[in-house]
């Protein structure tokens, strides 16, 4: 029998391809040899470690999942298997990846013209040129309709003015996908009012970012506000494709699929970290493992792990045969994210009072987890999503 690992209660593992191990398995060993070594440091000060980003990119992680302009081309399944041992390492790092692919190049993938496309994703998968999306405000996170950026065209430019907040890698990326509301032809001449998106070079004049800094999660990342005041750019600067809000939609709807997984990888290593923790601490002359409470919560959080697992392969294989809908992925948000996070917080408190140090993970996935809980939709959008798929009745206002 092959080697399994001891949270695999299911035999997971053996509903994967020789491919799709191969690629977790490459994962996997750069986070033992880059990540575990230092994430507790990069965490307790507060380091994004920039210096991994070229490794990310040589092992095809950004974009991975998406189809030429040097993109790695891989199933939905392996960049979900990626990004669950990349967040076994730290949610922060796992973020770097989905903002860098899910977000940024999706954004021009799946919005901006082929020149546009040529331009820009085969840099960016190499990681010669790191993006940021910008959609949420700090008045419009859960209804970006409400979004006060606006972006005007003056002759042959287009020109941005607003703020945005809490947008990952602003403060090092090269370029910034900005959603704005514009003026908008529609195909019978008439000009609405609608969200477009812009790719703007960061060096651009009137463009700012800034670290947010005094954060209690998510601490190895770097989320930053933007502002911006007359931003020119181009007239070709704005995606083409997809006028309103379909198009940054599309982009989250990439990233919380990312999500599901990796959240799991959080709540693996926990268990992991505590396996290993209990059968060597002794207490009252045996070892923590060998009591029923113990053993009680561990069952429980494999219990939990292993079916969250599930639920984010389905997913895998439902969007690989083109088959997820926008409500099967705010169900792997919710429940992996709320799994996860319960899970971590269990493992900390079999810890006990070591748990709190930066020796062990659990905590540092806890604090993590919820920024990831909240970002791409929080708890209680996806349950409204899901509340509308049954009842066929939004309940969003």
């Amino acid at each position: 029998m092959p080697d399994r690992p001891a949270t695999d209660l299911l035999n997971i593992e053996d509903q994967l391809t020789a491919e799709e191990l191969q690629v977790r398995d490459k994962v996997a060993d750069f986070v033992d040899r880059r990540v575990r070594p230092n994430i507790a440091k990069w965490y307790e000060d507060a380091v994004l470690p920039t210096e991994l980003l070229p490794e990310m990119a040589e092992l095809g992680l950004f974009g991975m999942h998406l189809q030429g302009y040097g993109c790695a081309g891989r199933s939905a399944t392996e960049y979900g298997l990626a990004m669950q041992e990349m967040e076994a390492g730290d949610s922060g790092l796992r973020t770097v990846i989905s903002v860098q692919g899910s977000l940024a190049m999706s954004a021009i993938y799946k919005n901006g013209s082929e020149e546009q496309k040529q331009k820009w994703l085969p840099k960016m998968a190499a990681g010669e040129v790191i993006g940021c999306f910008g959609l949420t405000e700090p008045t419009a996170g859960s209804d970006p309709s409400s979004m006060t950026t606006t972006a005007r065209r003056e002759g042959d430019e287009w020109v941005l003015n607003g703020q945005k907040r809490w947008i990952g890698l602003a403060a090092i990326a090269d370029i910034a996908i900005i959603w704005a509301k514009a003026p908008t032809e529609d195909k019978d001449g008439n000009t609405t009012e609608k969200v477009r998106g812009f790719i703007v070079p960061t060096d651009t004049p009137g463009f700012k970012a800034t670290v947010i800094d005094a954060k209690l999660s998510m601490r190895a990342s770097q989320q930053c506000d933007i502002d911006m005041e007359e931003v020119r750019l181009p007239a070709d600067a704005i995606l083409p494709e997809n006028p309103g809000l379909r198009g940054p939609f599309s982009c989250l709807s990439e990233a919380r699929y990312g999500i599901a997984w990796g959240a799991m990888g959080a709540a693996r290593d926990s268990i992991e970290t505590i396996l290993e923790y209990s059968a060597e601490r002794l207490q009252f002359g045996k070892p923590l493992a060998g009591y029923q409470l113990t053993q009680k919560k561990l069952a429980d959080m494999a219990l939990e792990l292993n079916k969250g697992q599930l639920l984010a392969l389905h997913l895998g294989r439902l969007k690989d045969a083109g088959e997820l809908e926008p409500h099967m992925i705010s169900v792997g948000k919710l429940n992996n994210c709320r799994t996860a996070i319960e899970i971590c917080r269990e493992a900390r408190a079999v810890l006990g009072g070591n748990g709190i140090t930066g020796d062990y993970s659990p905590l540092r996935h806890a604090n993590n987890l919820e920024s990831v809980r909240t970002y791409e939709g929080t708890d209680e959008v996806h349950t409204l999503i899901l509340g509308n798929k049954l009842t066929g009745i939004p309940a969003f206002r």
